[in-house]
Order: C-alpha cells, then sequence, then structure tokens
C-alpha cells in the first residue's frame, strides 16, 4: 500500500533558486507562481480579473528575484567564509557526532513544503527553482542538507516551467516512489526509485487537460486513492477525484468541488483556497487548505472536516488555525501533515523571507494536536526553524 509522510507541503509552494517559486503566479497562488499574460478576451467575470491580477504580479517578481538571488548566493559564500557557527549535533543524529557547521540564518528556501519519513530519514521537497525539483533530508527536522542532485529536473518532465507544490509517497507493494507536482499550471505524476530521486514522467502529458495544480495524494483505510488539487473554477477552488489502482489517471466521473472561498478571513486579497493535504483521525476526514493570496500578510490555513473524501466539507469556526503564529512570521501556509518517528503529528508550511520581503519563502514546522471534541490546534509556541547544513 501507499505510505507517504503526508501532512502537507506541501509543498510551497518555496524557492531555492526562486526564480519558479516567483513565478507561481497564473490562476491563482499556491506558494510557487503562475504567471501568463492574458489573452484578448471580452471583458473578464471578477474571478477572472482576480487571476490575472494573481498571474501578472507573480511573473513581474520573477525576474527580479532572479537577480537577487544570484546577489544573496554572493553574499551567503561571503558569510560563510567569514562568519560560520559551530552548534552541538545533539539531535541531529542518534548518539554523539561531532559538532556540524551550520551557517547563520541558513533557512530552508522552499515553499509549499511537504515532508515524509522514509527509513528513519526525513525527506523535503518544495517549490524552489525553475529547473525542477530539489531535495533537502535530515534525521532530526532541525538540520537539513540539500542533495546535489535533482529531485526531478525539467528534461525529465511534461513541461519546462513553474514546477511547484510536490509531493513524495512510497508504494510498497510496487517498490515505487511517486512524485505529484504542479508544472506548466497542469498536475503531473513521476516515478522514481529513491526519495532522493531522481524521478521521471514515464509518460510526457499531464494528468488532466485543464488547468490545475496542487496535487495531494490521500489513501483510505480501505486501500482507495483519491487526489485533491486545485482548479481554476472559482478564483482557485479545491476538487477531489477518485484515482484508478495505477495511481496515475483521475477518474473524472468523481470529480466532485471541495472548498472554495467563503469564510470572511479568506477574503481579505483575490479568492484563493489552495494547498490542499487530507488525513483522517477517528473516522473523521480533515482537510488543510490555504487562503488568500500567497503575497499577502492574511495567507493563512483553515481546516475543514467530512464523513467522507470526498465530502460535503465543513469549515471549522476556529479558522484560521495557522496565520502569523510567530512575531517573525507572516503570510504562513501551503503545507503539509506528516507524522514524525515519534507518532507526533507535524505540519510543514512556509512563510515570507521576512516582514519585509516575500521571496525567497522559507521552510517551516509546527506541532498539530486535537482537542478531546476533535478540534485541530496547531502549536505556535513550539515552531521548528529548519536550518541546512554546508
Amino acid at each position: 500500500m501507499l505510505n507517504g509522510a503526508k501532512r502537507k507541503g506541501t509543498g510551497l509552494n518555496g524557492e531555492g533558486t526562486e526564480s519558479n517559486e516567483t513565478e507561481r503566479g497564473g490562476t491563482a497562488c499556491s506558494g510557487g507562481e503562475r504567471c501568463f499574460a492574458a489573452s484578448q478576451k471580452p471583458a473578464a467575470t471578477p474571478g477572472e480579473a482576480a487571476l490575472h491580477r494573481i498571474r501578472a504580479a507573480r511573473n513581474g517578481i520573477n525576474h527580479s528575484e532572479r537577480h537577487k538571488m544570484k546577489t544573496c548566493k554572493l553574499l551567503h559564500g561571503f558569510l560563510c567564509a567569514t562568519m560560520m557557527c559551530c552548534l552541538s549535533s545533539d539531535g541531529y543524529t542518534e548518539g554523539k557526532k561531532p559538532p556540524v557547521t551550520v551557517a547563520a540564518q541558513q533557512y530552508i528556501p522552499l515553499a509549499d513544503p511537504f515532508i515524509m519519513l522514509f527509513d528513519d530519514t526525513y525527506y523535503a521537497c518544495g517549490t524552489s527553482s525553475d529547473s525542477g525539483f530539489e531535495v533537502y533530508y535530515s534525521s532530526d527536522l532541525k538540520y537539513w542538507k540539500k542533495h546535489p542532485a535533482w529531485l526531478l529536473h525539467r528534461d525529465d518532465s511534461y513541461a519546462d516551467r513553474w514546477f511547484w507544490a510536490p509531493e513524495m509517497y512510497y508504494n510498497a507493494d510496487k517498490r515505487m516512489f511517486y512524485l505529484y507536482y504542479s508544472a506548466d499550471e497542469h498536475i503531473c505524476v513521476a516515478t522514481g526509485a529513491s526519495p532522493l530521486g531522481p524521478f521521471k514522467q514515464q509518460a510526457r502529458q499531464p494528468m488532466r487537460g485543464e488547468k490545475s495544480i496542487d496535487p495531494s495524494l490521500f489513501i483510505d483505510d480501505d486501500g482507495a486513492p483519491y487526489l485533491y488539487f486545485v482548479r481554476f473554477t472559482d478564483g482557485n477552488a479545491i476538487w477531489c477525484a477518485r484515482l484508478e489502482p495505477d495511481l496515475t489517471t483521475i477518474r473524472e466521473s468523481s470529480l466532485v468541488q471541495c472548498v472554495n472561498v467563503s469564510q470572511e478571513w479568506e477574503k481579505v486579497q483575490d479568492r484563493v483556497t489552495e494547498g490542499p493535504t487530507v488525513i483522517k483521525r477517528g473516522g473523521v476526514y480533515y482537510m488543510l487548505y490555504s487562503a488568500n493570496h500567497y503575497q499577502s500578510r492574511s495567507y493563512g490555513t483553515g481546516y475543514a472536516t467530512a464523513s467522507s473524501p470526498l465530502g460535503p466539507w465543513t469549515k471549522s469556526d476556529g479558522n484560521p488555525i495557522l496565520q502569523n503564529p510567530h512575531p517573525d512570521l507572516t503570510g504562513t501556509g501551503h503545507g503539509s501533515c506528516f507524522m514524525d518517528r515519534n507518532g507526533n503529528m507535524k505540519y510543514v508550511f512556509h512563510a515570507h523571507r521576512g516582514l519585509d520581503a516575500i521571496h525567497p519563502r522559507r521552510m517551516y514546522i509546527t506541532d498539530v494536536t486535537f482537542t478531546q471534541h476533535g478540534d485541530m490546534v496547531m502549536n505556535n509556541d513550539n515552531i521548528i526553524f529548519p536550518q541546512q547544513i554546508l
């Protein structure tokens, strides 16, 4: 059966080279950027106009961010040469280890992040590059190493741009890893033999002809697979459909809308609900999702519940449950739930680079708990600020 440390993120929507993450601006936002010129059409509806604004905003940022990232890389090299700090590695691996060297303030530049635990090692991926997806690995969630090779390169994909929100899952029966992601505003799936990659699309085509983003897999207790993703039907709206046993074919007849903009906190900037991730607890299905434009400080995370993976879904009156959770974090959302090695549920998410800068967005992790009544709660007092080991 399929195993994934699902939520999730995410995964950002992030930004390693940052160009892709800023591109994620099309019809809606998910932590990456999608952007394309609006074609000449009759007067746009309010929803279409909002989508065009998002695309234009993300497209404009993308080119300037490339230059910023080059500058940051040069500055980072200088800092590494002149200002390194030795931190104790207690907890990075089991037992005693030599000190590890971590660059000061070298956070993980992933948007729309996703984490899975496999063979006692955590793997993280997200939105980060125009060229494909990168992958990091860790043994304690605090300190991470970047794998030198691509998780998936654009040469092995359906498209050559706008790589957003990857999620990895392992199928034990087939001994194969599946990578669901968005490319050029289409949802895709690639396969590989390792969580470090490389992943390749066996058939260079999207899962659906219609533009869609943010695919997220959920396997129910009976083994039935479902795929949640965003369609541009009402700004950004979240839909779900059954997958066939091959885990690559969508059963179109089962397609149903799950969540769209309806609560007041979701209406601050544009019509956006995105970044879905679903878990099951006590017979109840929980869907976490993010709302508002990703550039907004009001970007946040809420959840809805259902008695079936296809819904109908009821949003929590306590939403949002994650929004500006720390004095230094804003624009928080589009993540994924996963279980750590101790069986504790966590949520990985991205936040803006800072209070005065959006890109590259960075990865953070927090605890997820439930009240006795089944309400989902994010722990804002125990947020992990992951750092990269160089």
